[in-house]
């Protein structure tokens, strides 16, 4: 009985497959249409044209600080947007050299004009993009004295404009020497004196690894500039005309921008302290305004024979800086 009843389950199965399922083994038809009909939908709408497309998120936004890549020129240095009247600007103008060579006082003397644009301070752009704002027909301007004898500005600075004016303060560099030794002398009190530090093991050659020395050399650090620029972008500005004559210096700078000639006489009277013009408005109806303290600073005594190797040891460098530059500023 029990292998019967084994053999009878075993037949019921095999009677199952050929006769079709009995009443207990049918399955429920309702749900096996609900899903054919799911299934015709899905596939009805999944023919193109047929469903309404997906609502798709919306891209990000660029963020505000951001500049799109689309709109910057190759090779040129991204500036943040600037809030509020105006925007930033990279320099029209530079001045580029020489420390203490006047460049600070170049610099307050053209901020009175309405149409100058400038940091007081020395920005170094090329490293910190400080540019402030300007409004159409302004001149963006910057001062750093060091690019002069940066090897690498001209060729950054090429990149970012070829039409770039540059101005170029200079000085007898016998008196830059000494003037840039008075500056080192004023924070480190200890220097050696002048004369230990412009020769080599006391009276031995001028030593010209020394930066004192080094940024005299004119001529040198024009013919690196001349590679990237024509003599045309350039302005050569007097340092000792910026103190005996400064509205026909600043005049003569006015012109090389392309601006008015608001900047005259006007603004300026001698201060016979100092030995320095200071500056004050056309109408003179307020307080003159100096340079700061350092400006006009006394220099150490130098002996007039290591002041004569100086002098004859510039005197070829400025010569053919006279020739380079079309111009004689007699400080031989």
């Amino acid at each position: 009985m029990a292998g019967s009843g084994g053999l009878g389950d075993g037949a019921g199965v095999g009677q199952g497959a050929g006769a079709g399922p009995g009443p207990a083994l049918r399955a429920p038809r309702g749900p096996l249409v609900l899903c054919a009909l799911l299934l015709g939908a899905y596939c009805l709408c999944a023919l193109p044209g047929r469903c309404p497309p997906a609502a798709r998120a919306p891209a990000p936004a660029p963020a505000p600080s951001e500049t799109p890549l689309a709109t910057r020129r190759p090779g040129a240095l991204g500036l943040p947007s600037a809030r509020g009247p105006g925007r930033r600007r990279f320099p029209q103008a530079l001045i580029v050299g020489v420390k203490k060579g006047g460049t600070r006082a170049l610099l307050e003397f053209l901020r009175l004009h309405p149409d100058v644009r400038a940091l007081g301070s020395e920005p170094h752009f090329f490293d910190r993009s400080l540019m402030p704002r300007t409004l159409d027909g302004q001149v963006t301007m910057e001062k750093t004295p060091s690019y002069f004898v940066t090897r690498e500005a001209p060729r950054r600075i090429l990149g970012m404009s070829p039409d770039t004016k540059l101005i170029v303060v200079v000085r007898n560099p016998v008196t830059r020497a000494i003037s840039d030794y008075a500056q080192m002398l004023s924070k480190t009190p200890g220097l050696p004196s002048f004369r230990a530090l412009v020769f080599r093991h006391g009276l031995g050659p001028v030593d010209t690894a020394w930066s004192a020395v080094r940024i005299g050399l004119y001529a040198q650090h024009l013919d690196n500039w001349l590679r990237y620029f024509p003599l045309s972008r350039f302005l050569f500005v007097s340092g000792e005309r910026l103190v005996s004559d400064p509205a026909g210096e600043v005049g003569r700078v006015q012109d090389f921008l392309g601006l008015r000639r608001v900047v005259t006489d006007k603004h300026f009277y001698f201060n016979a302290t100092k030995g320095f013009p200071c500056l004050q408005t056309a109408q003179g109806n307020s307080r003159p305004r100096c340079l700061g303290r350092s400006k006009g600073r006394p220099h150490p005594r130098v002996p007039e024979a290591v002041v004569r190797r100086l002098q004859d040891f510039y005197r070829p460098f400025n010569r053919r800086f006279y020739q380079m530059t079309g111009h004689d500023f007699g400080w031989d």
